[in-house]
């Protein structure tokens, strides 16, 4: 019973490795049950990470990408029905307002399942590339890495506001290339008054926050969302699901049995997955459905036999 609601593949994704049928193979491998596919969303040229630019991209080939990426998305998804629920979804970036609409087009246009919605930009600049990426986008905050906290956070909620995302993906990325990765975000009252909203806003419209055990993956002490973060979030009546934002199939499960331990540590008791199935919490996704299952039957799986992380 456990379940991925974030991955890439290399196919699709250019800073990731493997096809996309061979995650879904190690996906059945490694006995995940619910497995979702949320390549990135094409962004504009301006956008355009290094590796992309490097490689040629440009905006009307990360289209044709994008485009290629959703028929074999379904093809793979009627091929491997018997083996394993997969969810066909992507990962939308919000990087300005312009992005509400380039987002709602690529809804209407595709038959998703669910999406994620992440901030990976603050000021048009990636803050989870690299530490001069990240030390652009905080000149832009006048050199100070709270000022960049809060900047980040007012961008998130300008995306929640516009798309109502059904998961929100690595809440506290923000914190990734920071000097001080693990710092508290209480000892900032503008951040963590922006946190609270942004929590507070995410319950009220019935979205579910990732456990993203990438963060783990990449040497943080603990998940996104962090220790405070998540224990606001339940506090205020939130509910998690479990993903691993795999970017090649070494990664599928990567830290999980760590990121269990961190949700018993803080009192989760479910884990919420997405299931095709009558809608039972948003209405722009007609045939999926939420369920929950306990802590304690994911814990006993043996799923976590085949998971790396201790």
């Amino acid at each position: 019973m456990p379940y991925s609601h974030h991955s890439h593949s290399g196919q699709y994704c250019a800073h990731a490795r493997d096809t996309l049928e061979a995650v879904i193979m190690a996906a059945i491998e490694r006995k995940i049950q619910v497995l979702a596919l949320t390549e990135h969303m094409p962004r504009e040229q301006s956008d355009l990470y290094p590796e992309e630019i490097a490689a040629g991209y440009s905006e009307e080939r990360l289209l044709d990408i994008f485009s290629d990426y959703y028929i074999k998305a379904c093809e793979l998804q009627n091929k491997y029905s018997s083996e394993l629920s997969i969810l066909v979804g992507t990962e939308v970036d919000w990087i300005r307002p312009a992005s509400k609409d380039f987002i709602e087009d690529l809804l209407s246009k595709y038959q998703f399942q669910l999406f994620i919605g992440s901030v990976h930009h603050v000021h048009g600049i990636p803050i989870d590339y690299d530490a001069r990426m990240f030390a652009e986008a905080r000149k832009i905050s006048g050199e100070s890495t709270e000022r960049l906290f809060e900047d980040y956070f007012d961008l998130q909620y300008e995306m929640l506001k516009a798309v109502e995302p059904p998961i929100v993906g690595h809440f506290d990325l923000i914190r990734l290339k920071s000097e001080q990765p693990n710092i508290s975000f209480t000892n900032m009252e503008g951040v963590w008054h922006r946190i609270h909203r942004n929590l507070a806003f995410i319950v009220s419209y019935g979205g579910i926050l990732e456990l993203n055990s990438a963060a783990l993956r990449k040497g943080l002490q603990e998940p996104y969302p962090n220790e405070e973060v998540s224990k606001e979030f339940l506090t205020l009546g939130g509910s998690f699901t479990l993903s691993d934002d795999s970017h090649g199939i070494d990664q599928i499960g990567s830290h999980y049995r760590e990121l269990l331990r961190f949700a018993e540590r803080i009192g989760i008791v479910q884990i919420t997955y997405f299931e095709k199935g009558s809608s039972t919490r948003d209405t722009r996704f007609p045939n999926v459905t939420t369920r929950t299952t306990a802590l304690s039957q994911l814990q006993g799986h043996p799923f976590f036999e085949s998971c790396k992380g201790t």
